[in-house]
This record gives C-alpha cells, structure tokens and sequence, in this order.
C-alpha cells in the first residue's frame, strides 16, 4: 500500500536540541517528540519509550525473530531503529510528516529503507482502515501526538479497533497516553472496548507523565515466574528494564 498524505502544508516545522550528550526531536515546540544517545544511538534512551517494547513480555523468546513490528507515529525512531537493528524484526513505521523523515535520517541514525525495514508517509487512521495490513503486525506501537502534545492525535474507539484489526492472533499493542489535555480514563475504555476483555494493562505513570497501555489481542497464560524469566531474558539479551516492567504493569479490571 502506498499512500502520501494531503495537506502537508499544514504541518509542524522538526528541530532539535543537544543536552548532555543527548539529542531531542521537537516539532516546533519545547515539547520533546523522542530523543537519542549520541554515543548509541540504537539504544532507546526515554523511559516510556522503553515500556513500548513490553510486548516482548508476552511473545515466545525463539519467535521473535519472525515477527513484524509496526510504528505509528516515527518521533526520532528510536523503537523502529531498535526493532529493526537490535531485534532484527520486519519493521513498518508510519508517518505523517516528512521533516520528521528527514531529521530522523539526518540526526537520528534512521537507516535507509532496505527488505527488513519500510518507513511510509501516510495517515494512521488510513492505515488502520485499510485492509493491507490486516492481520499481519505482531507489535504494534502507537505513540501520535502533534506540536502541543495536549492529547493524542488519533484516540477514538474506531481508531482503536482498527489498531487491534492490524494484530495477528499472538499480537499486542503498546500506546502512550499523555497530554495535558488527555483525559486517560476515557482513552483507556475506548481501548478496552475495542480489545477482548481483560486483556488490557497499565503501566504506573512515568515521572515525566507518560502511562503505557498494553493490549494482547488473545489471552495469555504465563505464570508469574515465567513472565519474570522473560524479563531476565529481555534484560539480559536486549539491555531493556524488563525487570522493573513487570514492577509496575498490571492488568485493568
């Protein structure tokens, strides 16, 4: 599927910043959109973003090589950077603004597009319509906020069954919910209408504000000790928290 979306004009300007050896994305505001590690600039460097790969919690260690990870939202590409390079997966990251293309190639160490990695400019809300992706992603990280991030820019029950239409049977989206106009408990019912019940989990607030919900798309049985033998197995393999993840991620009622 191919799509450019309309109205280009009306999108942010992309600037960065450095501090203390870290790079920020922004879209014309103070606002960070993502940021990287200078010196490694594969590694994921903020908190919530971390907790985006937390769907490595539910998935068998020996499949993931097989699996396909989508972005919605690219920021500084720091998860399609990781699924792709560090992980290895088929990678599909879906963007709305080119600048922000652009600075991730030029500033972000965003790799050229190659068989195992596709970055597409299109809108998220036709993606999740469409059916070219149905049924194939088996991550899907959504994260979409516009120059203000007061909310996200797509939050609807529709939107959100669309996102869950995109996983396979296994799959799971992450989504970070922040915004100083977010209303967190209405988006997290939207979620949990469009996901089969009791499938839905929250991690606690990050300090910074952002809360990652999780969503399984088929129920999953792990036993407590084997979900903290994956996070030893993600901690050591990957060099993520997932140790503290399983901390602070609980199941909605």
């Amino acid at each position: 599927m191919k799509s450019k979306p309309s109205g280009l004009e009306g999108l942010p300007s992309v600037n960065t910043s450095e501090f203390d050896g870290v790079r920020y994305l922004h879209l014309g505001s103070e606002w960070v959109q993502g940021s990287m590690k200078i010196a490694k600039p594969y590694e994921i460097d903020l908190e919530y973003v971390q907790r985006m790969m937390a769907w490595l919690l539910f998935m068998e260690p020996n499949s993931i090589a097989s699996r396909h990870a989508m972005q919605l939202g690219l920021g500084s590409g720091a998860l399609t950077k990781f699924c792709n390079k560090k992980l290895g997966l088929q990678t599909t990251a879906i963007e709305l603004n080119p600048q922000v293309v652009a600075a991730c190639r030029l500033w972000f160490k965003l790799p050229k597009d190659s068989s195992t990695l596709s970055v597409i400019l299109a809108d998220a809300q036709e993606v999740v319509s469409h059916d070219h992706w149905r049924g194939q992603i088996d991550a899907l990280q959504v994260d979409l906020y516009d120059q203000e991030a007061a909310a996200p820019v797509l939050d609807s029950e529709d939107f959100y069954k669309g996102c869950q239409s995109l996983l396979t049977p296994e799959g799971v989206m992450t989504v970070n919910l922040f915004g100083k106009n977010s209303q967190f408990e209405v988006s997290l019912e939207k979620i949990k209408t469009a996901f089969p019940k009791g499938l839905v989990w929250c991690f606690k607030p990050t300090k910074e504000g952002n809360t990652v919900v999780l969503a399984q798309n088929h129920p999953n049985t792990l036993s407590r000790a084997e979900l903290e033998s994956r996070a030893d197995h993600i901690d050591k393999l990957w060099g993520l928290p997932a140790k503290k993840w399983i901390k602070v991620l609980n199941p909605t009622s």
